[in-house]
């Protein structure tokens, strides 16, 4: 974009001031998978849990069942953010007796629903040490979740911040 002028004209001609539009915020990803139709997920029903993964993996071969799609660790990451956002961000647990969930927590009950495979998720983890480390962080990212001076806002920024770097790398 073309620099614009601001402020009334001098008679001399000297001294205008001229400004240079903001560039444009980073975007999500334009791209979202098709199958995944809930960010966060609602938890599986009782129902839902008392039907073993063999007879699901076989009621949905014949279209009675469909089974979540995994996702890649960069969705994965994006999906976390929107599960503490729904159930509740906690620290000093996995769950808590209210529902809250702090970032591991978040990931079990995504990899216990189908939303993220075992691999993946380790994949995750890894971008998550990651950006802790690029931070200056030498701890693991749930113990960094515990410190007491942490926020929800922040929590989800360096989430957000690794989701963005497993996008750059392919993931």
């Amino acid at each position: 974009m073309a620099p614009t002028t601001t402020g009334p004209a001098p008679k001399s001609g000297r001294f205008t001031r001229t400004t240079t539009p903001p560039a444009p915020a980073l975007a999500p990803p334009a791209v979202i998978p098709p199958a995944l139709e809930i960010w966060a997920p609602d938890p599986p029903t009782w129902g839902q849990r008392l039907i073993p993964k063999g007879v699901r993996s076989a009621m949905a071969d014949l279209g009675l069942w469909q089974e979540p799609r995994p996702l890649r660790p960069s969705y994965h990451l994006v999906q976390v953010i929107e599960v503490l956002t729904r159930y509740g961000w906690c620290q000093s647990f996995d769950f808590s007796p209210t529902g809250r969930m702090c970032i591991r927590g978040a990931q079990t009950f995504l990899e216990s629903t189908g939303h993220v495979t075992t691999i993946d998720r380790g994949k995750a983890v890894n971008y998550l040490q990651s950006q802790l480390s690029r931070q200056g962080v030498n701890m693991r990212f749930w113990e960094w979740n515990d410190l007491s001076h942490n926020n929800f806002q922040g929590v989800e920024a360096m989430i957000s911040a690794a989701s963005d770097l497993a996008r750059k790398n392919g993931d």
